[in-house]
């Protein structure tokens, strides 16, 4: 029918598509997410030859009973392979096969299933982390005899949580979907110069969130972070440590009153260098350490702390600054039967920044105001206890006279519906500025 010339440029032709065929089936491309599946099929058990059918496929969920794929490859003793890109935002991916007979898949190359062997229908799988972007799926079977099934499917594999929910991005400000979620026993890294999952996390520029809910005993608890760079630790809700900075590791801590079942959320951004995130706590809180030189506190069970008003309007309970707190209704307006307080520091001539520790509890008033008598006079700060519970809470920075005239006062009266709010007496602090 044709003439050589014909023949010659007919059998190019074929040639020429066959192996552009032959090199899809092989390589799909990492142009794009591929919708198909690029397949071929061999009438031997071992992908050898010249497949006898290429074609693409939408899926691989295939059930040949004693059938065979298509009319040109045999029913038993024949072999199959499917190749593509997919398209996948960053996560554990659990890929599910099920065989009858032999199967084998790789990912990006890696081969994560390998059940190349005679066996009726059965199920394997197999969890792979996955970055953003393109990944190259490859899957060889093979049917010997009797019935024949070939299925292949993936999705997000659920991270089971037991400790810390541990979510790490590639960029330093939490942004976007994570690149890994997983199950992290305790928050004790030293990464230095490395990453906290190789390939998959980058060594600079990342964050991390970690996420818990604890139960405590009843009690006051020192939080220690230590961080290179920044970090932010939640407590209950209450931000107990904010050093969101370019740093050195540098150990921070933080005091609260806990009790039962408590939300614990720490954040990390690592910049460039090193990388350093630790956590820890103890019951007992601002007992175990001194303030440094130069501070001076005067807590509610201190010489400096005197009280006045109705005696019976006065509580106390053991939990706050150094686990020991003075609390009271409150008042309208000063009535005759209101309660006040002073706090008096023993302080060198100088500046000073004022700071009160707000307890977690009985801090139900959103206007507790303090007067500052310092050398320039008073001045009145008010402070919404309900939202700063479990932190020390600053009221300025004056001269002081290094006198008794020095102090910090506090009264019930809040403006407030009477009776209905509770207010803190607790502890006041003078930091050296």
């Amino acid at each position: 029918m044709f003439s050589k010339f014909g023949r010659i440029f007919f059998i190019t032709v074929a040639a020429s598509l066959l192996l552009t065929s032959v090199a899809l089936a092989q390589d799909p491309g990492p142009q794009h997410s591929d919708p198909y599946w690029q397949a071929s099929y061999w009438n031997n058990t071992t992908l050898y030859g010249t497949p006898v059918l290429q074609r693409s496929e939408a899926n691989i969920d295939y059930n040949w009973g004693a059938g065979s794929p298509d009319s040109s490859v045999h029913a038993d003793q024949f072999s199959a392979r499917w190749a593509r890109y997919i398209d996948v935002t960053p996560g554990v991916y659990r890929f599910t096969v099920t065989s009858d007979d032999g199967m084998r898949v790789w990912v990006d190359n890696d081969l994560i299933i390998d059940q190349w062997n005679d066996h009726p229908a059965q199920t394997f799988t197999a969890d792979r982390n996955l970055a953003s972007g393109h990944h190259l799926i490859t899957v060889d079977f093979y049917e010997n005899g009797g019935y024949a099934q070939a299925q292949v499917a993936w999705a997000l594999s659920p991270v089971t949580i037991y400790n810390w929910r541990g979510e790490y991005f590639n960029n330093p400000s939490l942004a976007g979907s994570p690149a890994l979620v997983r199950d992290d026993a305790q928050i004790n890294f030293n990464w230095g110069n490395g990453s906290p999952a190789s390939g998959t996390v980058n060594a600079d520029g990342f964050s991390a969130r970690w996420t818990r809910t604890l139960n405590f005993t009843a009690g006051t608890y020192r939080f220690t972070v230590t961080a290179d760079d920044g970090a932010r630790l939640w407590v209950n809700n209450h931000l107990l440590v904010d050093a969101w900075r370019d740093q050195a590791a540098t150990t921070y801590t933080g005091d609260i009153y806990l009790s039962g079942s408590v939300p614990i959320k720490l954040e990390f951004y690592e910049n460039g260098g090193l990388a350093v995130a630790q956590i820890g706590w103890t019951m007992g809180g601002g007992t175990s350490t001194p303030p440094p030189a130069g501070v001076v506190i005067v807590d509610d069970a201190d010489p400096g702390f005197t009280k006045g008003g109705v005696t019976t309007g006065w509580r106390t309970a053991d939990e706050g600054h150094n686990g020991r707190l003075t609390w009271t209704r409150n008042n309208d307006y000063e009535r005759p039967n209101y309660n006040w307080a002073r706090w008096y520091p023993t302080l060198a001539a100088g500046r000073y920044e004022v700071f009160v520790y707000i307890p977690e509890r009985y801090t139900t008033t959103s206007n507790a105001v303090y007067w500052v008598s310092h050398a320039n006079g008073y001045t009145q700060r008010s402070v919404n206890q309900s939202t700063n519970g479990g932190r020390w809470v600053s009221l300025g920075t004056y001269n002081f006279r290094g006198t008794r005239d020095d102090y910090v006062s506090l009264n019930d009266t809040t403006g407030e519906t009477r009776l209905e709010h509770l207010i803190a007496f607790d502890a006041v602090k003078w930091e050296p500025r």
